[in-house]
């Protein structure tokens, strides 16, 4: 799931303008278990913005503020988001950049929350930082301890000589050094001949933006079959 956190209300309303009559679009997956943009925080944010002057003509929320078909939906049922002057959308990035898809393009959308990083969710409000999609997997080599989120240098080696206090990283004193992690539990896996291998400077020209993927088969959708095939 993504983390978000968010943002300073001074920072909302400036970026707000000259808008009067605001829309809030909220989600009900990552930002819901954030605790930043279900109901009650829908309902916190429409507060604040009334005693700043704003009129709130209401609030949204899909299952997952960026599943563009959803949003879509919500926009042709729902007068008073196609109306307003602008919408706050309390979701990560891609859901500010789904809604901005959906909306008439004179209409603008603005972001209430920062996308923070991509968590696994220990349980009900703890989450850690696990991968940095990176687009180049390494959990393989690295006994699924990600050098990328681990370590504070992101280093792919091995580890730096700054190791503190029987093991702690030096630059994050409240964090175990990632590749002394990645050496224990490779040693009881009986894998540490892992470590041997190096990673190669990374190749960055598949991370040209912006990307997509489309499959030719979604789930759910049956291959069509050729004719005079059965």
């Amino acid at each position: 799931m993504i983390v978000t956190a968010t943002k300073e209300i001074d920072e909302i309303v400036e970026s707000l303008g000259p808008a009067r009559s605001v829309h809030l679009f909220g989600c009900d997956s990552c930002a819901q278990q954030c605790r930043t943009g279900g109901p009650e925080e829908l309902g916190a944010m429409e507060a604040v913005l009334r005693e700043r002057g704003f009129r709130v003509t209401g609030g949204s929320i899909v299952d997952e503020t960026c599943y563009l078909q959803l949003v879509k939906r919500e926009y042709r049922r729902n007068e008073a988001l196609s109306g307003a002057d602008a919408v706050l959308v309390l979701a990560c990035g891609a859901g500010v950049r789904t809604v901005a898809e959906a909306a008439p393009a004179t209409q603008p959308v603005l972001p209430a929350l920062d996308s923070i990083f991509l968590a696994s969710v220990e349980r009900v409000g703890r989450f850690f930082e696990g991968c940095a999609l990176c687009g180049v997997c390494e959990l393989g080599r690295t006994a699924a301890v990600c050098p990328h989120t681990q370590c504070p240098k992101g280093l792919l080696n091995g580890p730096c000589g700054g190791v503190v206090d029987g093991g702690m990283c030096e630059v994050n004193l409240d964090n175990r050094c990632a590749w002394i992690r990645i050496y224990e539990r490779l040693r009881a896996q009986g894998r540490l001949h892992v470590m041997r291998k190096t990673a190669a400077p990374k190749d960055n020209s598949g991370a040209v933006g912006p990307r997509r993927v489309v499959l030719e088969h979604p789930p759910g959708k049956a291959p069509l079959s050729k004719r005079g095939e059965d």
